[in-house]
């Protein structure tokens, strides 16, 4: 990455803001909060100080840039296009550099990461207690990577991703020594740890023939297709996330999966959705086993955050409960289904403590019973 340049980039998307903030109402923080600190034209213009060399930022300012999900639902309304998550992303790493972050939330996950090789503080010998049989110990160019929330949290996506990847007879292998992806350390700002994991992994993947990559994680999918290269600058290997060869495979294969006669909303994951498009294969996939999909009002390019990505959930809880609870109110089946692990997390907390009487399905476990 050159440095000065994406440096350039990020000032010169910062200069077309004309303020009009059409992004306000959009930003799921803003709408959760009230709080004009919490808008992507105010964080634009914390950005702006930041790049233009002054010495110091008042807390209000450093809280702007560490409370963003880097959704990019303000990127959809803005007229001059601005790539407002990237540019948080870069303000980050400055404020990283400056010593105003990481905030002491995060700096505990990370130091969780170097020690246990997970962000979810989790027994590293208990990182494959899911598996529904032993470890499967094979070769291929192919790599099933589960992701630490699956792992630890989330385990029965994981459980039903790795059964549903056999029943469509997917060869693939695991790695017994699996390790963080390291996009905590990215969204937090330690880039320069998030270079070293990523350099790590990578080499790891090329010594091992590895040309492939299929997870269920969202986050770990989006971290291995953006982020890699960004601070690498190439990557070894395609990322797939398992939606997208679910109804491939189910068609090429000729399974007839049984009619499972539900009425679900589908729950776009902005890394899955708006970033990379993917709207299309969990639909089908849902349809093909007879599941009805009835939508919320703001959905695909426009669907709800969740509020847990980047960091948000681990330094704001609060904020990050009211945003899942602003999504769990507009959702007009009784079950949401996420294809994103720390979706399925935040919103099934957030409809468990607020009694919200919704249930959160994974989109693998519906396809699995489908499949059975």
């Amino acid at each position: 990455m050159n440095s000065n340049r994406f440096i350039q980039k990020i000032i010169d998307q910062v200069a077309l803001c004309d303020q009009c903030n059409l992004c306000v109402d959009r930003c799921p923080t803003y709408k959760a909060s009230d709080k004009e600190e919490y808008t992507p034209s105010f964080r634009l213009n914390v950005a702006n100080k930041l790049f233009k060399g002054e010495e110091s930022l008042c807390p209000k300012e450093v809280e702007s840039i560490y409370t963003c999900p880097q959704c990019g639902q303000c990127e959809v309304i803005c007229p001059q296009e601005i790539k407002v998550s990237e540019v948080m992303e870069y303000c980050r790493r400055e404020l990283a550099v400056r010593e105003y972050g990481p905030l002491d939330s995060h700096n505990k996950v990370i130091q969780g990461i170097l020690e246990k090789g997970n962000a979810a503080n989790g027994d590293p010998r208990k990182r494959w207690e899911w598996l529904p049989d032993e470890f499967p110990r094979r070769e291929s160019d192919t790599l099933f990577y589960v992701g630490c929330l699956p792992c630890y949290l989330v385990q029965n996506s994981a459980r039903s991703s790795y059964l549903l990847l056999r029943k469509l007879e997917v060869d693939f292998m695991m790695l017994h020594d699996e390790d963080c992806c390291g996009i905590y350390f990215y969204n937090a700002g330690r880039w320069d740890l998030a270079q070293k994991k990523f350099g790590e992994n990578q080499e790891k993947f090329r010594k091992l023939g590895i040309t492939r990559i299929i997870t269920p994680c969202a986050g770990c999918y989006y971290c291995f297709k953006r982020y890699y290269p960004r601070l690498l600058g190439e990557s070894t290997f395609q990322v797939i996330h398992i939606v997208e060869l679910v109804p491939i495979l189910i068609k090429e294969k000729g399974f007839s999966p049984k009619k499972l006669n539900q009425t679900v909303t589908y729950l776009d994951p902005c890394r899955l959705g708006r970033k990379e498009k993917i709207f299309d294969p969990p639909r089908e996939a849902l349809k093909l086993c007879g599941i009805e999909v009835r939508e919320m009002e703001d959905n695909r390019e426009k669907a709800s955050c969740c509020g847990a990505g980047a960091g948000i959930r681990s330094a704001y809880r609060e904020l990050s409960y009211q945003i899942a609870s602003q999504v769990l109110e507009s959702a007009p089946a009784e079950s949401i289904v996420t294809s994103c692990p720390f979706c399925f997390f935040n919103i099934n907390y957030t409809s468990v403590k607020g009694k919200k009487d919704k249930r959160i399905v994974y989109l693998t476990d519906l396809v699995l019973k489908s499949l059975s």
